[in-house]
């Protein structure tokens, strides 16, 4: 649940044994409910803020104002940085389009705290993702009432994001890569496709290759989380996975450049091919063309000489032309 404050919108909720206790309260009365509940851990999410609008967090919570200037910042890396109070971790989740090929990112900063995680959200993402996630997990992690909990939803979901993003991008390659090993090249709107699809994973690779680094130094750091022993098998999960999006993104990468780079050689190929043809023709012609001009030959020819011989041979060269320029059309070399 969302509340309205004067401030950016924000989502909390609080947590104890993996169960949400509360939910929907203003940010004003996290002080307290943490007073209240002495073993449950916070998860607060604010849309879009400035720095004005976390001086009530930092307040409370200690946050340094390095990690608060990244969390109002955009287009950070992703990373994760160590503070003396808390972590700071910025992800980016993402959701791609194949038809055209199109990549949707929202950056999300997390400040990871012993008993709160603050997420930031610097576009409008669809939160209804992460609760689920939290509340399907609650049944097998209900014991795991720590911030790790949280921690561990919001990178699974991450993870299982950027994913799908990579294995459906390497799959819509499989719609061009036949058409990009054609015979005599790729028509255009194939090659525009393949450019699209190497921009977007380009896209992708940046929010996904740091990612298995960042989870397996969260994995080294796991006493700073508290991260118990249930917990890390599924910790260890969202590793393999964060290193299976990078690997699928820098395979798929590597293979559409060689489809790109094949197709542009097919195409030096068939240029060369179109060379050779015109200049073993041009050639055949220069041999009667050069004899003929250099003894001034004139033949006669039928209607020589008269008006109906310059229509006719004017006819001739036309035709001619007209012939040769239909015939180039249909080969691709005009």
């Amino acid at each position: 649940m969302t509340t309205t404050t004067s401030g950016p919108p924000a989502t909390t909720r609080l947590y104890q044994a993996g169960k949400v206790v509360e939910e929907g309260f203003p940010p004003e009365r996290i002080p307290a409910l943490l007073r209240r509940h002495p073993d449950a851990v916070l998860w607060l999410d604010l849309l879009d803020p400035e720095e004005p609008d976390l001086a009530a967090a930092q307040e409370i919570f200690g946050l340094h104002p390095l990690a608060v200037e990244d969390a109002v910042q955009d287009h950070e890396r992703p990373k994760l940085d160590r503070y003396s109070e808390h972590l700071f971790l910025n992800v980016y989740q993402v959701r791609v389009a194949t038809n055209p090929p199109s990549l949707h990112k929202t950056e999300i900063s997390a400040f990871i705290l012993e008993r709160a995680l603050i997420t930031v959200h610097k576009a409008q993402g669809d939160l209804s993702t992460l609760t689920s996630r939290w509340d399907a997990d609650s049944a097998t992690l209900g014991a795991e009432s720590g911030v790790a909990f949280l921690v561990y939803g919001l990178l699974d979901v991450v993870m299982d994001a950027q994913l799908d993003a990579a294995q459906k991008l390497d799959r819509a390659m499989d719609s061009v890569e036949d058409e990009l090993l054609k015979e005599g090249g790729a028509p255009r709107a194939v090659r525009a496709r393949g450019f699209d699809l190497r921009r977007t994973l380009a896209m992708l690779q940046r929010g996904v290759a740091p990612m298995p680094a960042i989870v397996t130094e969260l994995l080294d750091i796991g006493a700073h989380l508290h991260l118990s022993d249930q917990l890390k098998p599924y910790l260890r999960d969202v590793q393999d996975h964060a290193q299976h999006a990078a690997e699928t993104t820098e395979m798929a990468r590597e293979r559409i450049n060689g489809l790109l780079d094949a197709d542009l050689n097919e195409q030096s190929n068939a240029l060369n091919d179109i060379t050779k043809k015109l200049a073993a023709w041009a050639a055949i012609i220069a041999v009667p063309t050069a004899v003929t001009g250099y003894f001034g030959q004139n033949v006669p020819y039928p209607t020589s000489g008269t008006w109906l011989g310059v229509v006719v041979s004017a006819l001739l060269m036309l035709g001619a032309a007209g012939g040769l320029i239909l015939t180039f059309k249909r080969k691709n070399w005009l």
